[in-house]
């Protein structure tokens, strides 16, 4: 492979597959070097063979994993092979670009025959995942046992004999039941998934039962009714394929991104954020999401409505700030109205008001803060349409919040209000597709993509 085709490749295929990194230029190597090696301060050296005397260097905030390192190793070894083709088919190489991607992908966390199995298992689920069964959306689970290898038998079934039938379909749901195959294929089990023990997980929160029940010993393949295949594995959703393309899940980098407070309960808020985030992803829900940096508090609340506010210390903030504003000259002629509106006890405005809405949100909150409150309310919380922001304490300042964007205009996309509110903190956009985009403003304070998953 040319050098430019190998940083053609390192940018547009392995850079995407991990959320944060970036190429950081290039060192020298020799024929004693890897093909692929960890190397210092959070990064991955690659080249594209022993005998090539240069290392890309990639990095991110966080450590590479060894699984990420053995996914790049097998992604590496399957494009060589597809360049040494010499195909000047564009849609043909991109075929095979994705084939090679999805087998390096298996090929990560398994070998043979396991990874075999897991492939053909993929294979059979995309044809299910463009089909209906009695004009309903197909949904199926399959787990692979990657230790128990069953004695041969004359009665055994193969995960070919039975998973493209249609009496399959309606076998296992992906959440609460699965089929069970063996490393070689073979069905030897059907699980009814139950809340196993209470053991740390990184999963959406439907799929948190079949997470659990995901160790090293032991690979979830789901086919959700959208037609995404999700692999899960030690515990967490490590891939999925959505749209036809593979995606990484690097959690620990997409949370660190969040916020670069480091205090206990920052983690815990940042923890909060991603999983309602990724709960609203595979819920097929679009969401936007806004945490505040400490600074930035009163900053966000000139684009948020007093409607809205369901804080009463926030509601105090933002009373001052309009008040503030009605002593200044330009806005003497509306003084006396601000000054009136603003006559009264938070309790009393809401009333005034009929802010039926806020007033809702704050009884079933109950004073709680972000990561306090449960995943599935936070979930239907943030799907309300408009926007939902919080504060860097945790507070939950607004839900469904119709923002003030552009120069003091009202409404705008989601995408519109998560970027013009990212320059107080982070925004975060979800798609109804499940495309989570993180935005963050840089110290010259412009916004920016953080990371996009999904």
């Amino acid at each position: 492979m040319e050098k430019e085709q190998f940083y053609d490749f390192v940018e547009n295929l392995i850079v995407p597959l991990f959320t944060g990194s970036y190429i950081d230029g290039e060192e020298e190597s020799s024929s004693r070097d890897l093909e692929v090696a960890l190397g210092h301060t959070n990064s991955i050296l690659l080249k594209p063979t022993k005998a090539d005397e240069y290392r890309i260097i990639l990095r991110r905030s966080q450590p590479f994993k060894s699984f990420e390192v053995n996914l790049v190793k097998a992604i590496l070894l399957e494009m060589t092979k597809i360049y040494a083709m010499n195909i000047d088919d564009p849609v043909y190489m991109q075929k095979l670009r994705s084939i090679a991607i999805e087998k390096a992908i298996i090929e990560s966390i398994t070998d043979s025959p396991a990874s075999d199995t897991i492939i053909g298992i993929i294979s059979l689920l995309d044809n299910w995942a463009s089909r209906t069964y009695e004009g309903s959306p197909v949904r199926m689970g399959i787990f692979v046992n990657l230790v128990n290898n069953y004695e041969h038998q004359d009665n055994e079934i193969n995960f070919r004999d039975i998973l493209s039938k249609e009496f399959f379909a309606l076998l296992t749901d992906g959440i609460n039941s699965f089929a069970e195959f063996d490393k070689r294929g073979v069905l030897i089990n059907y699980v009814n998934v139950k809340n196993s023990k209470n053991v740390s997980t990184v999963a959406p929160n439907k799929y948190e039962k079949v997470a659990r029940s995901c160790n090293d010993k032991r690979v979830g393949i789901v086919l959700t009714e959208k037609g995404d295949i999700l692999i899960f594995y030690n515990r967490q959703l490590m891939f999925s394929k959505r749209n036809g393309k593979w995606g990484i899940y690097s959690h620990d980098e997409v949370i660190r991104l969040l916020y670069s407070n480091v205090s206990y309960t920052a983690k815990q808020i940042r923890r909060a954020l991603y999983n309602t985030a990724l709960d609203c992803s595979f819920g097929y829900k679009g969401a936007c999401i806004i945490y505040l940096n400490k600074d930035k508090t009163e900053d966000a609340l000139l684009h948020i409505g007093s409607a809205d506010i369901i804080s009463p210390a926030h509601f105090e903030m933002k009373k001052a700030l309009e008040l503030g504003e009605a002593d200044k000259l330009y806005n003497l002629a509306n003084s006396k109205e601000i000054r009136s509106q603003y006559s009264c006890t938070f309790e009393e405005y809401l009333n005034k008001n009929k802010c039926f809405k806020s007033k809702a949100v704050m009884n079933i909150i109950g004073g709680k803060k972000l990561q306090e409150l449960d995943r599935r309310l936070l979930e239907e919380f943030v799907s309300i349409d408009g926007a939902t922001i919080i504060d860097f304490d945790g507070t939950i300042i607004a839900v469904g919040a119709i923002l003030k964007i552009e120069a003091g205009s009202l409404g705008g996309g989601r995408l519109a209000a998560t970027k013009c509110m990212a320059k107080y903190g982070v925004g975060i956009k979800v798609s109804q597709d499940g495309i989570m985009q993180g935005f963050s403003a840089d110290k010259h304070g412009n916004v920016k993509q953080i990371f996009n998953v999904g």
